[in-house]
């Protein structure tokens, strides 16, 4: 049992649930307060003030929504973590929107599941209070240059918020697999996105995305993804409508999606399932350039695939793409601000230059990283994302 100091407060109306939850939290090394309804709820935070909430969306007297929007006025570091039985895109997005760290469905099969959600809220709350710590100091040293640069990037960091707070743990290792990733943004808002996670017992999923254009609708864009991607794992645990969770199928999922909510937004996506009992990688290309790049100690290369970009024409169908992974392997996913770093003039040259800046850089995201110089970058036209995936290339 990994030890915390950590004290959550559970609020739930159903008392046989709340308490389930309460001990396996409490078995995991938390201290768990709780709460039979909402207003109940509010009185234990104002009284204990828990450094996380978990709570049901669907309560008497004070509900979900109400309770976030509450909680994060008075303790705007505290994150809120929401369960729903009902699931439904219009709730996921008002949570999520008023500063919910995670929006997980009822019932929870994997409990595990619960306690990873909270342990990356509470890394995720302890780097914002440093952070905040770092800016008092600076806000001392300059107050009036702090204010000035606070007015210019006020904005762009309310929009960029939703993004980084659903953004995986980095690195994480799961079955063998190490997923590591970097976003780094432009001055613009836009929608670069990156996601892993674990479908079933053997089964792990991962996706790059790149949406369109750039603003708050972009990196709005990302928060359906996120949740579109979750509810249909969830789905495919319970036998819904597509238990396989086959990456065409996904793609084929969120391109409905995006046309049905008119927001005239469409992504380029990369998405992939690995089997762990077979050691098979079943992906899917949506319109994504540069393609995934495998590397191995014999070779460099593309990935095979084509397909058309995601939530632009209802007609679209996208193709499942299998390969078995290799024992010692990395496969380097990136979304097209990479090419701005890339030499050559035309499209051509900087794709033929990308499989040997991932072999000169060892198929790893540190390698990569010095050989892009993304630690001095400045200011660029358009996010970058990254994300490898690797496996017993140390």
């Amino acid at each position: 049992m990994q030890k915390t100091s950590a004290t959550l407060l559970l609020i739930d109306d159903d008392d046989v649930v709340r308490e389930s939850l309460a001990a396996y939290l409490e078995d995991s090394g938390f201290s768990v307060l709780q709460a039979s309804n909402g207003l109940l709820g509010l009185q234990v935070f104002e009284q204990q003030q828990p450094d996380l909430v978990i709570c049901d969306l669907r309560m008497p007297q004070v509900g979900g929504l109400e309770l976030i929007r509450q909680v994060t006025e008075r303790s705007p570091q505290t994150p809120v973590i929401v369960l729903s039985g009902a699931g439904v895109m219009n709730d996921a997005v008002e949570a999520l929107r008023l500063g919910a760290a995670d929006y997980l469905i009822k019932p929870l099969e994997d409990l595990a599941v619960l306690e990873h959600s909270v342990r990356r809220a509470l890394d995720r709350s302890h780097l914002l209070l440093e952070n905040q710590r770092y800016r008092d100091k600076l806000e001392t040293a300059n107050r009036e240059l702090e204010a000035s640069l606070h007015l210019l990037q006020e904005d762009q960091n309310a929009g960029r918020q939703v993004q980084m707070n659903m953004l995986p743990v980095n690195p994480w290792v799961t079955g063998g697999f190490k997923f590591e990733h970097q976003i780094i943004p432009s001055l613009y808002l836009s929608g670069d996105f990156v996601d892993c996670f674990r479908v079933d017992e053997h089964r792990v999923a991962f996706y790059l995305a790149d949406v369109s254009g750039h603003g708050a609708s972009s990196a709005f864009v990302t928060v359906l993804l996120k949740f579109m991607t979750t509810r249909l794992m969830f789905e495919s645990r319970r036998g819904g409508s597509m238990p396989e969770f086959k990456p065409s199928d996904v793609l084929g999922h969120i391109n409905r999606g995006l046309i049905n909510c008119k927001l005239g937004k469409h992504v380029t996506m990369v998405g992939g399932v690995i089997d762990e009992h077979t050691g098979l990688l079943t992906y899917s290309i949506g319109g994504h350039l540069p393609l995934p790049v495998l590397y191995t100690e014999d070779q460099v290369r593309y990935l095979d695939g084509r397909g058309l970009p995601v939530g632009l024409f209802d007609e679209a169908t996208y193709t499942d793409h299998v390969i078995e992974l290799p024992e010692r392997f990395s496969l380097t996913l990136l979304s097209d601000g990479i090419l701005d770093l890339l030499p050559g003039e035309t499209l051509k040259d900087k794709e033929t230059a990308l499989p040997e800046i991932v072999k000169a850089a060892g198929g790893s995201l540190d390698g990569l990283r010095q050989k892009f110089g993304l630690a001095t970058l400045g200011e660029m036209p358009d996010d970058i994302a990254l994300l490898v995936l690797s496996r017993n290339l140390e």
